[in-house]
Protein backbone atom coordinates (compact mmCIF):
# COMPACT_ATOMS: atom_id res chain seq x y z
CA UNK A 1 0.00 0.00 0.00
CA UNK A 2 1.28 3.43 -1.10
CA UNK A 3 1.74 6.08 1.17
CA UNK A 4 -1.45 8.33 0.30
CA UNK A 5 -3.30 5.17 0.36
CA UNK A 6 -1.86 4.86 3.90
CA UNK A 7 -2.49 8.40 4.97
CA UNK A 8 -6.49 7.96 3.33
CA UNK A 9 -6.91 5.07 5.41
CA UNK A 10 -5.29 6.92 8.81
CA UNK A 11 -7.35 10.22 8.17
CA UNK A 12 -10.82 8.07 8.41
CA UNK A 13 -9.85 5.94 11.32
CA UNK A 14 -8.44 8.94 12.92
CA UNK A 15 -12.04 11.01 11.78
CA UNK A 16 -13.97 7.99 13.75
CA UNK A 17 -11.62 7.72 16.89
CA UNK A 18 -12.60 11.60 16.79
CA UNK A 19 -16.45 11.31 16.48
CA UNK A 20 -16.23 8.67 19.06
CA UNK A 21 -14.64 9.82 21.48
CA UNK A 22 -17.01 13.30 21.24
CA UNK A 23 -19.65 11.47 21.82
CA UNK A 24 -18.58 8.80 24.82
CA UNK A 25 -19.89 11.16 27.87
CA UNK A 26 -23.61 11.63 26.09
CA UNK A 27 -24.22 7.93 25.61
CA UNK A 28 -22.51 6.86 28.79
CA UNK A 29 -24.79 9.09 30.73
CA UNK A 30 -28.13 8.75 28.52
CA UNK A 31 -27.82 5.07 29.15
CA UNK A 32 -26.98 5.21 32.83
CA UNK A 33 -30.29 7.48 33.56
CA UNK A 34 -31.98 5.87 31.28
CA UNK A 35 -31.32 2.47 33.31
CA UNK A 36 -32.15 4.30 36.32
CA UNK A 37 -35.84 4.76 34.64
CA UNK A 38 -36.14 1.41 33.43
CA UNK A 39 -35.05 -0.11 36.65
CA UNK A 40 -38.38 0.94 38.28
CA UNK A 41 -40.68 0.77 35.63
CA UNK A 42 -42.03 -3.10 35.32
CA UNK A 43 -42.13 -4.50 31.19
CA UNK A 44 -45.99 -5.80 32.61
CA UNK A 45 -46.98 -2.78 33.74
CA UNK A 46 -46.25 -1.29 30.26
CA UNK A 47 -48.31 -3.73 28.29
CA UNK A 48 -51.04 -3.59 30.60
CA UNK A 49 -51.10 0.31 29.56
CA UNK A 50 -50.99 -0.68 26.12
CA UNK A 51 -54.01 -2.25 25.11
CA UNK A 52 -55.90 0.46 22.96
CA UNK A 53 -54.90 2.57 19.94
CA UNK A 54 -56.57 6.03 20.85
CA UNK A 55 -54.76 8.76 22.00
CA UNK A 56 -54.24 7.63 25.42
CA UNK A 57 -52.50 4.57 24.23
CA UNK A 58 -50.15 6.17 22.25
CA UNK A 59 -49.02 8.79 24.64
CA UNK A 60 -48.50 6.36 27.06
CA UNK A 61 -46.11 4.31 24.61
CA UNK A 62 -44.49 7.39 23.41
CA UNK A 63 -43.15 8.02 26.96
CA UNK A 64 -42.59 4.66 27.90
CA UNK A 65 -40.63 4.63 24.62
CA UNK A 66 -38.48 7.26 25.73
CA UNK A 67 -37.80 5.74 29.17
CA UNK A 68 -36.68 2.71 27.59
CA UNK A 69 -33.70 3.65 25.08
CA UNK A 70 -33.13 0.46 23.04
CA UNK A 71 -30.37 -0.70 20.55
CA UNK A 72 -33.45 -0.76 16.94
CA UNK A 73 -32.66 -4.55 17.19
CA UNK A 74 -33.57 -5.03 20.65
CA UNK A 75 -36.47 -2.27 20.18
CA UNK A 76 -37.97 -4.11 17.17
CA UNK A 77 -37.84 -7.32 20.06
CA UNK A 78 -39.27 -5.61 22.29
CA UNK A 79 -42.49 -4.40 20.21
CA UNK A 80 -43.20 -8.08 19.01
CA UNK A 81 -42.75 -9.31 22.72
CA UNK A 82 -45.02 -6.52 23.88
CA UNK A 83 -47.87 -7.28 20.97
CA UNK A 84 -47.62 -10.59 21.69
CA UNK A 85 -48.72 -10.02 25.39
CA UNK A 86 -51.43 -7.87 24.77
CA UNK A 87 -50.45 -5.01 23.23
CA UNK A 88 -51.93 -3.18 20.16
CA UNK A 89 -50.18 -3.37 17.14
CA UNK A 90 -50.23 0.60 16.78
CA UNK A 91 -48.95 1.44 20.34
CA UNK A 92 -46.32 -1.64 19.78
CA UNK A 93 -45.19 0.34 16.83
CA UNK A 94 -44.94 3.34 18.39
CA UNK A 95 -43.19 2.31 21.73
CA UNK A 96 -40.84 1.06 19.20
CA UNK A 97 -40.25 4.55 17.47
CA UNK A 98 -40.15 6.01 20.75
CA UNK A 99 -37.39 3.97 21.93
CA UNK A 100 -34.73 4.44 19.19
CA UNK A 101 -35.52 7.93 18.42
CA UNK A 102 -36.97 10.24 21.30
CA UNK A 103 -34.27 8.61 23.96
CA UNK A 104 -32.10 10.79 25.89
CA UNK A 105 -28.43 9.99 24.48
CA UNK A 106 -29.46 10.80 20.93
CA UNK A 107 -30.59 14.42 21.77
CA UNK A 108 -27.50 14.82 23.72
CA UNK A 109 -25.01 13.52 20.88
CA UNK A 110 -27.58 15.67 18.25
CA UNK A 111 -27.16 18.66 20.00
CA UNK A 112 -23.10 18.28 20.28
CA UNK A 113 -22.99 16.84 16.90
CA UNK A 114 -24.91 19.05 14.96
CA UNK A 115 -27.00 21.42 16.94
CA UNK A 116 -29.59 22.28 19.68
CA UNK A 117 -31.85 22.80 16.83
CA UNK A 118 -31.93 18.77 15.57
CA UNK A 119 -32.09 17.52 18.62
CA UNK A 120 -35.87 19.87 19.01
CA UNK A 121 -36.83 18.97 15.57
CA UNK A 122 -36.18 15.13 16.84
CA UNK A 123 -38.67 15.86 19.60
CA UNK A 124 -41.45 17.41 17.35
CA UNK A 125 -40.91 14.99 14.74
CA UNK A 126 -41.47 11.76 16.63
CA UNK A 127 -44.73 12.45 17.81
CA UNK A 128 -45.43 13.35 14.26
CA UNK A 129 -44.38 10.49 12.81
CA UNK A 130 -46.12 8.59 15.43
CA UNK A 131 -49.41 10.09 14.79
CA UNK A 132 -48.76 9.92 11.39
CA UNK A 133 -48.54 5.99 11.69
CA UNK A 134 -51.23 5.51 13.82
CA UNK A 135 -53.67 7.52 10.88
CA UNK A 136 -52.29 5.22 8.61
CA UNK A 137 -52.44 2.15 9.87
CA UNK A 138 -56.15 3.01 10.76
CA UNK A 139 -56.29 2.87 7.03
CA UNK A 140 -54.52 0.22 5.75
CA UNK A 141 -54.49 -2.45 8.36
CA UNK A 142 -57.43 -4.95 8.46
CA UNK A 143 -58.46 -7.13 11.40
CA UNK A 144 -57.94 -10.13 9.27
CA UNK A 145 -53.93 -8.59 8.37
CA UNK A 146 -53.42 -7.54 12.36
CA UNK A 147 -54.43 -11.52 13.27
CA UNK A 148 -52.28 -13.06 10.59
CA UNK A 149 -49.48 -10.35 12.17
CA UNK A 150 -50.20 -12.00 15.47
CA UNK A 151 -50.90 -15.56 14.56
CA UNK A 152 -47.20 -15.17 13.02
CA UNK A 153 -45.82 -13.55 15.92
CA UNK A 154 -46.95 -15.99 18.13
CA UNK A 155 -44.60 -18.59 16.22
CA UNK A 156 -41.71 -17.21 17.85
CA UNK A 157 -39.35 -16.86 15.07
CA UNK A 158 -36.20 -15.46 15.90
CA UNK A 159 -35.05 -12.41 14.65
CA UNK A 160 -31.91 -10.49 16.57
CA UNK A 161 -31.77 -9.69 20.09
CA UNK A 162 -34.58 -11.76 21.66
CA UNK A 163 -32.88 -12.70 25.04
CA UNK A 164 -32.01 -8.69 25.37
CA UNK A 165 -35.76 -7.52 24.79
CA UNK A 166 -37.36 -10.36 26.94
CA UNK A 167 -35.14 -9.84 30.13
CA UNK A 168 -37.19 -7.85 32.42
CA UNK A 169 -34.21 -6.86 35.29
CA UNK A 170 -35.90 -4.08 37.06
CA UNK A 171 -36.53 -4.18 40.75
CA UNK A 172 -39.37 -6.69 41.48
CA UNK A 173 -40.53 -5.25 45.13
CA UNK A 174 -43.64 -3.66 46.37
CA UNK A 175 -41.94 -1.18 48.29
CA UNK A 176 -42.63 2.80 47.67
CA UNK A 177 -41.26 3.98 44.70
CA UNK A 178 -38.21 6.12 46.30
CA UNK A 179 -37.23 2.61 48.54
CA UNK A 180 -37.17 0.63 45.09
CA UNK A 181 -35.30 3.50 43.70
CA UNK A 182 -32.37 3.92 46.38
CA UNK A 183 -32.38 0.26 47.13
CA UNK A 184 -29.33 -2.13 46.54
CA UNK A 185 -31.54 -4.13 44.62
CA UNK A 186 -32.08 -1.00 42.23
CA UNK A 187 -28.35 -0.32 41.73
CA UNK A 188 -27.70 -3.92 40.84
CA UNK A 189 -31.03 -3.41 38.20
CA UNK A 190 -29.40 -0.30 36.85
CA UNK A 191 -26.12 -1.92 36.17
CA UNK A 192 -27.35 -4.33 34.84
CA UNK A 193 -29.91 -2.62 32.55
CA UNK A 194 -26.27 -0.31 31.79
CA UNK A 195 -24.14 -3.06 30.77
CA UNK A 196 -27.03 -4.79 28.67
CA UNK A 197 -27.85 -1.97 26.99
CA UNK A 198 -24.27 -1.09 25.86
CA UNK A 199 -23.78 -4.87 25.07
CA UNK A 200 -26.61 -4.53 22.74
CA UNK A 201 -25.55 -1.28 20.72
CA UNK A 202 -21.89 -1.46 20.35
CA UNK A 203 -21.43 -2.74 17.19
CA UNK A 204 -23.95 -0.05 16.18
CA UNK A 205 -21.67 2.93 17.56
CA UNK A 206 -18.65 1.42 15.93
CA UNK A 207 -20.12 0.60 12.59
CA UNK A 208 -21.47 3.96 12.87
CA UNK A 209 -18.34 5.60 13.51
CA UNK A 210 -16.36 3.36 10.66
CA UNK A 211 -18.86 4.66 8.34
CA UNK A 212 -19.32 7.86 9.27
CA UNK A 213 -15.27 8.24 8.69
CA UNK A 214 -14.61 6.13 5.93
CA UNK A 215 -16.99 8.93 4.29
CA UNK A 216 -16.24 11.79 5.48
CA UNK A 217 -12.35 10.93 4.46
CA UNK A 218 -13.20 9.59 0.85
CA UNK A 219 -16.29 10.74 -0.50
CA UNK A 220 -15.30 14.24 -2.22
CA UNK A 221 -18.51 16.87 -1.05
CA UNK A 222 -19.08 17.14 -4.65
CA UNK A 223 -21.07 14.37 -5.17
CA UNK A 224 -23.15 15.00 -1.74
CA UNK A 225 -23.76 18.04 -3.60
CA UNK A 226 -24.89 16.72 -6.78
CA UNK A 227 -27.31 13.61 -4.83
CA UNK A 228 -28.96 16.21 -2.69
CA UNK A 229 -29.43 18.79 -5.10
CA UNK A 230 -27.54 21.40 -3.10
CA UNK A 231 -27.40 24.75 -5.65
CA UNK A 232 -31.44 24.21 -5.93
CA UNK A 233 -32.87 24.90 -2.66
CA UNK A 234 -36.93 24.14 -2.86
CA UNK A 235 -36.09 20.88 -4.95
CA UNK A 236 -33.35 20.34 -1.80
CA UNK A 237 -35.82 20.50 0.25
CA UNK A 238 -38.39 17.87 -1.67
CA UNK A 239 -35.56 15.57 -2.30
CA UNK A 240 -33.81 15.56 0.92
CA UNK A 241 -36.63 13.78 3.21
CA UNK A 242 -37.50 11.49 -0.24
CA UNK A 243 -33.78 9.94 -0.20
CA UNK A 244 -32.83 10.47 3.58
CA UNK A 245 -34.38 7.35 4.59
CA UNK A 246 -33.13 5.59 1.28
CA UNK A 247 -29.46 6.34 2.25
CA UNK A 248 -30.45 5.02 5.99
CA UNK A 249 -31.85 1.68 4.57
CA UNK A 250 -28.43 0.79 2.75
CA UNK A 251 -26.38 2.03 5.61
CA UNK A 252 -27.05 -1.04 7.33
CA UNK A 253 -26.49 1.70 10.53
CA UNK A 254 -29.13 2.37 12.95
CA UNK A 255 -30.03 3.81 16.41
CA UNK A 256 -27.42 6.42 17.56
CA UNK A 257 -24.82 5.13 15.35
CA UNK A 258 -26.48 6.71 12.73
CA UNK A 259 -25.85 10.12 14.22
CA UNK A 260 -21.76 10.41 12.55
CA UNK A 261 -23.00 9.55 9.00
CA UNK A 262 -26.03 12.34 9.53
CA UNK A 263 -23.36 14.64 10.54
CA UNK A 264 -21.33 13.87 7.27
CA UNK A 265 -24.71 13.84 5.10
CA UNK A 266 -25.41 17.57 6.68
CA UNK A 267 -22.14 19.23 5.82
CA UNK A 268 -22.55 17.20 2.64
CA UNK A 269 -25.33 19.69 1.72
CA UNK A 270 -28.67 17.25 2.30
CA UNK A 271 -31.31 19.16 3.39
CA UNK A 272 -32.65 20.19 7.18
CA UNK A 273 -35.46 17.68 6.51
CA UNK A 274 -33.46 15.04 4.63
CA UNK A 275 -31.11 14.59 8.05
CA UNK A 276 -34.42 14.33 10.04
CA UNK A 277 -35.86 11.45 7.44
CA UNK A 278 -32.37 9.26 8.20
CA UNK A 279 -32.07 9.45 11.54
CA UNK A 280 -35.55 8.50 12.30
CA UNK A 281 -35.42 5.90 9.23
CA UNK A 282 -33.08 3.99 11.62
CA UNK A 283 -36.24 1.05 11.61
CA UNK A 284 -35.85 0.81 7.74
CA UNK A 285 -32.04 -0.59 7.24
CA UNK A 286 -32.26 -3.50 5.52
CA UNK A 287 -31.65 -6.34 8.58
CA UNK A 288 -34.25 -4.82 10.17
CA UNK A 289 -36.69 -5.06 7.32
CA UNK A 290 -35.71 -8.95 7.03
CA UNK A 291 -36.74 -9.13 11.01
CA UNK A 292 -40.41 -7.41 9.89
CA UNK A 293 -40.78 -10.29 8.09
CA UNK A 294 -39.85 -12.94 9.97
CA UNK A 295 -42.01 -11.62 12.99
CA UNK A 296 -45.32 -10.60 11.23
CA UNK A 297 -45.02 -12.04 7.47
CA UNK A 298 -44.75 -10.26 3.96
CA UNK A 299 -48.22 -8.72 4.19
CA UNK A 300 -47.82 -6.88 7.60
CA UNK A 301 -44.00 -5.80 6.55
CA UNK A 302 -45.22 -4.20 3.25
CA UNK A 303 -47.96 -2.18 5.52
CA UNK A 304 -44.63 -1.75 7.70
CA UNK A 305 -42.47 -0.28 5.29
CA UNK A 306 -45.00 1.65 3.19
CA UNK A 307 -46.32 3.33 6.65
CA UNK A 308 -43.01 4.00 8.01
CA UNK A 309 -41.44 5.78 4.96
CA UNK A 310 -44.70 8.26 4.31
CA UNK A 311 -45.12 8.98 7.87
CA UNK A 312 -40.75 9.92 8.01
CA UNK A 313 -41.37 11.64 4.58
CA UNK A 314 -44.34 13.94 5.29
CA UNK A 315 -43.27 14.46 9.27
CA UNK A 316 -39.68 15.56 7.75
CA UNK A 317 -41.28 17.69 5.00
CA UNK A 318 -44.00 19.35 8.29
CA UNK A 319 -40.80 19.62 10.26
CA UNK A 320 -38.23 21.47 7.84
CA UNK A 321 -41.33 23.66 6.21
CA UNK A 322 -42.11 24.92 9.86
CA UNK A 323 -38.75 25.58 11.67
CA UNK A 324 -37.25 26.96 8.54
CA UNK A 325 -40.45 29.76 8.62
CA UNK A 326 -39.26 29.90 11.93
CA UNK A 327 -35.88 30.79 11.29
CA UNK A 328 -34.30 27.27 13.33
CA UNK A 329 -32.54 25.91 10.53
CA UNK A 330 -28.78 26.11 11.76
CA UNK A 331 -26.15 27.03 9.11
CA UNK A 332 -24.39 23.57 7.87
CA UNK A 333 -20.87 25.09 8.35
CA UNK A 334 -21.69 25.02 12.41
CA UNK A 335 -21.70 21.23 12.42
CA UNK A 336 -19.10 19.59 12.46
CA UNK A 337 -17.12 16.38 12.00
CA UNK A 338 -14.50 15.80 14.86
CA UNK A 339 -11.48 15.45 13.92
CA UNK A 340 -8.70 16.84 16.03
CA UNK A 341 -8.10 13.64 18.06
CA UNK A 342 -7.96 13.79 22.38
CA UNK A 343 -6.56 17.01 23.85
CA UNK A 344 -7.95 18.54 27.38
CA UNK A 345 -10.99 20.27 26.95
CA UNK A 346 -14.36 19.55 28.64
CA UNK A 347 -15.19 16.86 26.46
CA UNK A 348 -12.24 14.78 27.91
CA UNK A 349 -12.90 15.60 31.75
CA UNK A 350 -16.32 14.47 31.12
CA UNK A 351 -15.52 11.33 29.48
CA UNK A 352 -13.02 10.99 32.34
CA UNK A 353 -16.00 10.96 34.52
CA UNK A 354 -18.43 9.20 32.66
CA UNK A 355 -15.55 6.40 32.10
CA UNK A 356 -15.99 6.50 36.14
CA UNK A 357 -19.44 6.14 36.13
CA UNK A 358 -19.48 2.90 33.37
CA UNK A 359 -16.77 1.32 35.68
CA UNK A 360 -18.43 1.72 38.70
CA UNK A 361 -21.98 0.04 37.18
CA UNK A 362 -19.62 -2.92 35.16
CA UNK A 363 -18.04 -3.95 38.26
CA UNK A 364 -21.37 -3.94 39.80
CA UNK A 365 -22.71 -5.54 36.89
CA UNK A 366 -19.76 -8.87 37.15
CA UNK A 367 -19.48 -8.95 40.91
CA UNK A 368 -24.02 -9.28 40.50
CA UNK A 369 -23.61 -12.81 38.32
CA UNK A 370 -24.55 -10.61 35.44
CA UNK A 371 -22.15 -12.23 32.92
CA UNK A 372 -24.19 -15.17 32.13
CA UNK A 373 -27.14 -12.51 30.95
CA UNK A 374 -24.52 -11.79 27.89
CA UNK A 375 -24.88 -15.31 26.64
CA UNK A 376 -28.50 -15.32 26.38
CA UNK A 377 -28.83 -12.04 24.89
CA UNK A 378 -29.69 -13.58 21.12
CA UNK A 379 -31.47 -15.88 23.12
CA UNK A 380 -35.26 -17.13 21.69
CA UNK A 381 -38.29 -15.42 22.25
CA UNK A 382 -39.83 -16.15 25.00
CA UNK A 383 -42.74 -19.26 24.53
CA UNK A 384 -45.02 -17.55 27.08
CA UNK A 385 -45.66 -14.72 26.21
CA UNK A 386 -48.75 -14.79 23.97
Amino acid sequence: MGDPAMHSVLHALGVAGSMAWTILWPLVFGFAISAVIQSVVRKSAITRALGGDGPRELVLATGFGMASSSCSYAAVALARSLFRRGASFVSAMAFEIASTNMVIELGVVLALLMGWQFTLAEFVGGPLIIVLVAVVFRIVLRERVISAARAQADKGVAGSMEGHAGMDMSVDSDETFLRRLFSRKAFTAVSNIFAMEWAAIYKDIIAGVLVAGAVAAWVPDSVWRALFFEDHPLLSAIWGPIVGPLVAVVSFVCSVGNVPLAVVLWTGGISFGGVIAFIFADLLIAPILNIYRKYYGTAMTVRIVGTFYVAIVLASWIVDAVFSALGLVPDPSSARIPDEGISWNYTTWLNLVALALAAVLVTRFVRGGGLPMLAHMGGEPSRGES
